[in-house]
Formats: structure tokens, C-alpha cells, sequence
């Protein structure tokens, strides 16, 4: 595995019980690495940094193995893998947990190799900031690094959210986590707050409305892929990182128009995601699949513009 465009994802592998108005999945392959992994690994060679229970099962590693993804830094613990059980209702868009088991995962902390460490890009899942920090004290000076958080961490400590904000490249939040940590109600003026709290970049996912990009030098936004089957929202969120890091870490740059390409690979490997339970359709779908909706997105979103007298 060449080290040039490397991803190193650290976060969780799980096994994930999903209800919606749409059908059900029991202990289907989850955790926010899973999807992340899935989702870039069309772009690019990824290792994973996570830990699981004797328990986890052999066909959920062949799969990963099949997408030439790096179990090296997948930890086998004694007890039981980390499960989460939880339902959507009609509108599926926001998960109400039922269960959650953290088992081995209570007591996880990533140990990174020297392969980690030398991994150019990096994906820091919505891990406990305190753990994101750790891995980023590891990392040797990676090109690009992009964290995610959530609400959980944000209520409990928004300093040390912040403190990750400040060390990563790109920063990812959802609507409902941006107004949280940024304490603004208008998206963009949160984008904007964050960036004056000494965030480099923020992406802030709007779901089925899109994302939105805000740097000191960049601002753009792109609207979501117009999925016709959605089925489980689960990972959505990691499945758009994945697309997202994974373009940055195959084209090797992060200006402007590859930005812009990244946020639309982003949304694309999201709306693949939520078509089925668990990833499947990350594993089902090729790059000829990827490639004609990040076509028609583009076609959506361009034209050229005529002087306005």
C-alpha cells in the first residue's frame, strides 16, 4: 500500500440494529468508521484504527478485506463488539436511540503504528474529542486531516470540540451541532463564528438540502444527490466524509475546484448510502455508478452566467 494518498480513519466499527418506516436491519455492520471506510476506499487506500469484540464477525472483515481496506489497526478486546439500536420515524430525519452498548469500546484508545502515523490524511470519526486530540499528537504532520463531532460531545465538552476544531483542516458538522458550538441560529453566520473561534474550515451538512463549505478563502455550497429510494439515513454523515476525503486524497490536491468536486463526491457517496441499511449499496456501487451522479450534479449546479445590466 503505497503511503502517498493514504486515509487513516480512526472511530468506530459496530453492529447496528436500524428500524424505519422502510424496513429493519438487526446487528447490521455500522459504526462510523465502517461507513467512512466503505465510502473513501473508492478513491483511495484506507486503514482503519478501531477496536472490536471477539464477537465481531468474520464476514464483516472479508468484506472490508474484498474493498482493500487495512485491518492492521483493528483491535481485537476481549467482550463484545460496541452495538447501537435505534429508530426513524416518517420524515428520517433525526435517529431516536433506543440502546446503546459501548462494551468495548468504554474503554478504547487509539494506538497508532508507525504506517498510521504516516498516513497523509486523516479522518477523525465523532469520537470523544479527548481521543481525537490523542490520535492528532500521534500523526506525523498529515496534508489534510477533517474531524466530525456530534451533540453528545458538544453538551459535555465544547472547549475540547473547539480545541479539535483549532488543529484540523476541515471541521464537519451537522446543522443542529454547528448552532450548538457556535451558540448562532442563522447557519452561516455559525460557520462564520466558528471560523472566529479559529476553526481553519468548517462544512456544515444541511441532509437532504446539501452542505455548505466556508473558509477564510473559500465559500460554496452544493445541493444533495435527488435520491428516489431513501431507506436508512444511518452513517450518512461518515458516508459523505468518506467521499469527501477520499477525492481530496486521490486528485492530492485541496483548492478551490477540487473542493468543490470533494463536497459533490461527498454528497454523492451519501445519497448511495441511505438507499439500503447498513452500507451495502458503499459495497454494491462501482466508480462508473459514483461517476454518473457526480455527472449530473455538476450539471445541475452549472451554467454559465450572462452579464446582468
Amino acid at each position: 500500500m503505497s503511503a502517498g494518498n493514504q486515509i487513516l480513519v480512526v472511530g468506530s466499527v459496530a453492529l447496528d440494529s436500524v428500524r424505519t418506516p422502510y424496513g429493519e436491519a438487526v446487528e447490521a455492520l455500522g459504526g462510523s468508521a465502517s461507513y467512512f471506510a466503505l465510502a473513501a476506499s473508492h478513491f483511495a487506500p484506507v486503514r482503519v484504527v478501531a477496536v472490536v469484540g471477539e464477537d465481531f464477525p468474520a464476514e464483516h472483515r472479508r468484506l472490508f478485506e474484498s474493498r482493500g481496506i487495512d485491518l492492521s489497526g483493528l483491535e481485537t478486546a476481549p467482550g463484545r463488539t460496541f452495538r447501537w439500536r435505534g429508530e426513524y420515524a416518517a420524515e428520517l430525519g433525526h435517529a431516536h436511540t433506543l440502546e446503546t452498548q459501548l462494551n468495548v469500546f468504554s474503554t478504547f484508545h487509539p494506538h497508532l503504528e508507525d504506517e498510521h502515523r504516516a498516513c497523509p490524511f486523516v479522518f477523525l470519526a465523532n469520537i470523544d474529542p479527548d481521543l481525537q486530540l490523542e490520535v492528532l499528537a500521534q500523526m506525523r504532520k498529515p496534508r489534510l486531516s477533517l474531524s466530525d463531532t456530534m451533540n453528545y460531545w458538544i453538551a459535555r465538552k465544547p472547549d475540547r470540540v473547539l480545541e479539535v476544531l483549532r488543529q484540523v483542516d476541515v471541521a464537519l458538522l451537522n446543522e443542529e451541532e454547528a448552532r450548538a458550538l457556535a451558540g448562532e441560529t442563522l447557519l452561516i453566520r455559525a460557520a462564520d463564528r466558528l471560523l472566529e473561534q479559529g476553526a481553519r474550515a468548517v462544512i456544515v451538512k444541511k441532509g437532504e438540502h446539501g452542505a455548505i463549505f466556508r473558509s477564510r478563502e473559500e465559500r460554496f455550497m452544493t445541493p444533495a444527490y435527488p435520491v428516489e429510494s431513501l431507506r436508512d439515513p444511518t452513517g450518512a454523515g461518515d458516508s459523505f466524509a468518506g467521499g469527501f476525503l477520499g477525492w481530496l486524497a486521490r486528485c492530492g490536491r485541496a483548492d478551490g475546484d477540487m473542493l468543490q468536486q470533494a463536497m459533490v463526491c461527498g454528497t454523492t457517496t451519501a445519497s448511495l448510502a441511505i438507499e439500503d441499511f447498513s452500507p451495502r449499496r458503499l459495497v454494491e456501487t462501482d466508480r462508473t455508478e459514483i461517476a454518473a451522479r457526480v455527472a449530473l450534479l455538476h450539471r445541475m449546479i452549472h451554467f454559465d452566467l450572462e452579464p446582468i445590466d
